[in-house]
């Protein structure tokens, strides 16, 4: 009954969130039947109902296979590093912008660093390969401070270094907008009442400010710890090469060979539910040591 006046009441409101529940349905929720190919040895021609059902031997197939601790330390080390570079980076921008008295100056920075973010991957992704090449841009600079002259993406040494440092290029700018929010959100009286008991602004930064946005950057932490094993394999793909594999190919960019290139469904689809399930037990973990710790929480 209760249930029934709170939608008489609101029913609006139940009416405008009825096209975002039928797209996570449609889109989320229904494609999870998809889960069942990663037990069979799936063949299009028969579908998922007549495939035959091989319980765990495509999880045995890729847990026994060569690829299997290159992919997972590869997929581990990409992704820590960028989330210990280029995580701290929008927040150090948003803190930066937010000293920014001149309104002009300010803009002109939001809008130089945001525009990397509206580029196309593919675009990004190529301008990378011209810079790095023997005659490009960054290979100058590097031969020009006594560095050797060659093709930096044909290095698997600098292949981590050249997909974070471009990683934060990119997405910097536009990840800074949601601290920037936060921070219009901080009481203005706390910096009024540090200021008169003498605190410079170093300080207020310190005590005031970092503990006014903590809450939004431990639920940005918990959402990119969650993503942990969630490596962004279009970019890779697209930068790496037969020469850097052995440190440049990870889970998703083996899923996405196995699967499409090799039209090997139902392995692909294991090895794609075993990265779910990391990434899963990740969220709930970080989640679960934030909320004891912090008592900041997505749930």
């Amino acid at each position: 009954m209760r249930m029934k006046r709170d939608f008489t009441k609101n029913w609006q409101i139940y009416v405008m969130i009825l096209p975002v529940l039928l797209y996570f349905l449609v889109f989320s929720y229904l494609p999870m039947a998809g889960i069942v190919i990663a037990f069979q040895k799936f063949s299009p021609a028969l579908g998922i109902w007549k495939s035959p059902f091989i319980g765990l031997k495509n999880f045995r197939d890729f847990f026994g296979s060569y690829y299997c601790g290159r992919l997972i330390g590869n997929t581990l080390l990409l992704s820590t590093t960028t989330l210990v570079f280029a995580f701290p980076c929008p927040v150090i921008l948003a803190l930066l912008l937010n000293e920014v008295y001149n309104k002009i100056y300010k803009k002109a920075v939001q809008t130089i660093s945001y525009l990397p973010y509206f580029i196309s991957m593919v675009v990004i992704c190529g301008l990378i390969k011209n810079f790095t090449a023997s005659d490009g841009f960054v290979t100058q600079i590097v031969a020009a401070l006594g560095g050797e002259k060659r093709n930096l993406l044909a290095d698997p040494a600098l292949f981590r270094p050249i997909y974070v440092v471009s990683d934060i290029w990119k997405n910097v700018g536009f990840n800074s907008i949601i601290y920037l929010a936060a921070l219009s959100g901080v009481n203005q009286e706390l910096y009024e009442a540090a200021a008169i008991d003498g605190a410079g602004r170093w300080k207020q930064t310190i005590h005031v400010t970092l503990p006014g946005i903590a809450p939004t950057v431990i639920i940005m932490l918990i959402l990119a710890l969650g993503g942990l094993f969630n490596v962004g394999f279009e970019k890779v793909i697209l930068l790496y090469n037969s020469m850097t594999m052995e440190t440049a190919d990870v889970i998703q960019s083996f899923v996405y060979r196995k699967g499409l290139t090799d039209a090997n469904f139902g392995y692909s689809t294991a090895v794609g539910l075993f990265n779910s399930v990391i990434n899963t037990i990740l969220l709930l973990t970080a989640n679960r040591i934030s909320r004891r710790v912090t008592e900041t929480s997505l749930f």
